[in-house]
């Protein structure tokens, strides 16, 4: 059986809000299944596609704005897991994504920086992480170096 085989390509769509991002992380688990990844394959792929989907909530579709839709694009490929997620929210800043900064918590949870580490992770455990701003539409693109046996990532 080839890897093509093993899981075709799948979409899950929400309307964004906190709730939507547990249901879309199930939901695309659930869908990875065929793959039986190990727990810290799984762990990368909820760990990278939550603090993803949280930052769309939070900032593309801010308190206040309407809800609108977040589509998550999967593919499996012998190098990984291809993801794209797409939101109509608000445009990141300067158009592209944050740079995202490794921080000290060896401090006081009230001394713990505000923003930025969530892009860390996600630049950290992705490759080839991409953003593009095209017809009121964001769409963030990455690979994650799961589900690879008998390939390198």
């Amino acid at each position: 059986m080839t890897t093509s085989d093993t899981l075709p390509p799948f979409r899950v769509s929400v309307q964004s809000s906190q709730i939507a991002v547990r249901t879309a992380l199930k939901a695309l688990l659930d869908g990875l299944a065929p793959l039986e990844l190990d727990v810290e394959e799984s762990g990368t792929v909820e760990l990278v596609m939550a603090e993803a989907l949280n930052n769309i909530v939070e900032h593309a579709y801010p308190e206040g704005d309407a809800a609108g839709p977040i589509n998550i694009m999967c593919k499996h490929a012998k190098d990984g897991l291809h993801l794209k997620v797409v939101d109509h929210g608000r445009a990141m800043p300067d158009g592209q994504t944050p740079v995202g900064a490794a921080v000290d918590v060896d401090v006081a949870l009230q001394d713990m920086p505000e923003g930025g580490f969530g892009w860390f992770l996600i630049k950290d455990l992705a490759k080839e992480v991409r953003y593009e701003r095209s017809d009121w539409e964001n769409q963030l693109m990455f690979r994650l170096a799961v589900a690879t046996k008998g390939s390198a990532a």
